[in-house]
This record gives structure tokens, C-alpha cells and sequence, in this order.
């Protein structure tokens, strides 16, 4: 990600969420909160899937993968924000301002696909559960790991080719409290009509390929489900992909509305406030969601307990 010469700004400040001096200290601490309960909660499901034997299945090895996008994703954004609120020093360099965006683009699509990964898990669990052994092998779930990883790298490396490009002439304030590519495509004093149809072009292709590959497969679920006879049946399979289809929804509303719509249509503290949930909720939410719907998960974290008491 090599500077171009030709930038007239070595810098940007971002205004962050809000200018009030009196709702510093609330958000630093919201923040720091949010941020503590999303390492803990990331890398703990990790460690607990590791270390339990009875989770070594393709089902729990993409929560971890889950878990180790959004641990990562959290850290591109809020240690950043909490620096800038604690400091009130509001410069980001050039090149961190493309390093923020490069990873937070590379761990958003990847949050994308893996989400799709783990629906195409659930539908083969449950609809081809004979076959499920064959289908979901090791090296089939690595492939497909591995797989989700080199497409957000790619879509980063497009998505940050984008902005690098550009000149920027001044002012230099992002009116957000992260790099993200449409505030600064604003800031821009060169052509970027070819850059915004690509954003939304590839954005959608990224946000609609792995919808399709997640309704699909929820539509064979429920198919699937309608046909067990018993309701406890039914109550149990259901409750396999809940956890999931929770994540799914609040993860695709945020982006969604956020990204998919006219940029008139929103102030820009509307969009602050709805990037909140993607970049700082959604990584908190998701390991309590998986292992407060999740009796496998409970079961085996108590067994953990009790193996180390000292923990």
C-alpha cells in the first residue's frame, strides 16, 4: 500500500462521534467496557473450543474462525477510538488512516462470507446429516477457511486500490470516527465517480452473494424442520441455527442500511450511530450469542471450570 506523492495532505483528523466535551469520559468508558467483554468473549470461545475435545467439529471450528474475525476486526477500530478520546488527539497518518481501512474492509467481508460458510455447515448438518461427515471433512472446512480469508484479502487489497490513488487537496477531516471509504471518496478533490460505482457494484456483490448463500440454505433448513414430527424435534434443530440466524440478521441490517442506500438519506450522525453496531456491537454480541443459546458451549465451559477451579 505505497503513498502516492502527488497526496497534498499527510494526514487526516477524524471528528469522531460526537464534539461534545461532556460525553468524552461516557464513551471512553462505553467503549473501554465493550471492548474488554469483546476480547474476553472472542477469546474465550476460542480457548473453550480448543480445549473442549467434545467441540472439535466443523460446526465449532467456524465459530472459532467466527470468533478470532471479530476479536480482530474490534482491534482495527475501537484501541484507535479509545486512544483519540482519551488524548483528544484526533490525527490519523496517511498511511494508518489506508492500514485502518485495509483491515477493517479484509475482516468485514470476511465476517460476510464466514456467516455464509456457517449456514452452508448448518444445511448440510441437518438436511444431508449421512453425508455430513464426507461433505464437512477437515480438509473441506480448512479449504473453506482458508477460502473466506483470501476473499477478504482481496476485496481489501481492490477497496484500499480505490482510495490510494486518490488526491487529497484539503480540508482533511473525516466526519467519522474511523477510516471508512465513503467519507473519504468525500474528501477527495479527484474524479471518483468510477470509484463509487465499483463500491457499490463490489460492495453488493459482497453483501449479496453470501445473503443468497445464507436464505438458500435457511430455506432447506426450514423444509427440513417442517418435516420432523416431533415438536421437541423440531425445538432442537431449530435451536441449532437460532444462535446464527441472530448474528446473521443484526450483522446484514447494520451493513445494509448503512451501505446500500443513498448517501443523502442519512445525516452523518445517523451512520456514526448504525457503524456502531457493526464495528463495535456486533463482535461483543456474537460470542454471547453463541454461548447463551448455545448448551454445548455452557456444557463445555463448565467442564473447563471444574477441570481448572483456579480459573
Amino acid at each position: 500500500m505505497g503513498i502516492r506523492n502527488e497526496s497534498r495532505v499527510n494526514g487526516f483528523f477524524l471528528s469522531g462521534l460526537t464534539d461534545q466535551p461532556e460525553l468524552q469520559l461516557p464513551l471512553f468508558f462505553l467503549f473501554l467496557g465493550i471492548y474488554i467483554v469483546t476480547v474476553v468473549g472472542n477469546l474465550g470461545m476460542i480457548s473453550t473450543i480448543v480445549l473442549s475435545s467434545q467441540l472439535h467439529i466443523p460446526m465449532y471450528y467456524f465459530l472459532s474462525s467466527l470468533s478470532f474475525i471479530d476479536f480482530c476486526y474490534s482491534s482495527v477500530i475501537i484501541p484507535k477510538t479509545l486512544a483519540m478520546i482519551l488524548s483528544r488527539d484526533k490525527y490519523i497518518s496517511y498511511s494508518g488512516c489506508m492500514s485502518q481501512f485495509f483491515f477493517f474492509c479484509m475482516f468485514a467481508v470476511c465476517e460476510c462470507y464466514m456467516l455464509a460458510a456457517m449456514a452452508y455447515d448448518r444445511y448440510v448438518a441437518i438436511c444431508r446429516p449421512l453425508l455430513y461427515n464426507v461433505i464437512m471433512s477437515p480438509r473441506v472446512c480448512s479449504l473453506l477457511v482458508a477460502g473466506v480469508f483470501s476473499v477478504g484479502l482481496f476485496f481489501a487489497m481492490l477497496f484500499d486500490g480505490c482510495l490510494i490513488p486518490l488526491d487529497y487537496c484539503g480540508p482533511n477531516i473525516i466526519k467519522h470516527y474511523f477510516c471508512d471509504i465513503m467519507p473519504l471518496i468525500k474528501l477527495s478533490c479527484s474524479s471518483t465517480y468510477i470509484d463509487e460505482i465499483l463500491i457499490y457494484v463490489v460492495g453488493g456483490f459482497n453483501m449479496v452473494t453470501p445473503s443468497v448463500t445464507i436464505v438458500t440454505s435457511y430455506a432447506f433448513i426450514i423444509s427440513s424442520i417442517l418435516r420432523i414430527q416431533s415438536k421437541e424435534g423440531r425445538a432442537k434443530t431449530f435451536n441449532t441455527c437460532g444462535s446464527h440466524l441472530t448474528a446473521v440478521l443484526i450483522f446484514y441490517g447494520s451493513l445494509i442500511s448503512t451501505y446500500l442506500k443513498p448517501a443523502a438519506s442519512s445525516s452523518a450522525i445517523q451512520e456514526k450511530v448504525t457503524s456502531v453496531f457493526y464495528t463495535m456491537m456486533i463482535p461483543m454480541l456474537n460470542p454471547l450469542i453463541y454461548s447463551l443459546r448455545n448448551k454445548e458451549v455452557q456444557n463445555a465451559v463448565k467442564k473447563l471450570l471444574k477441570r481448572n477451579p483456579s480459573s
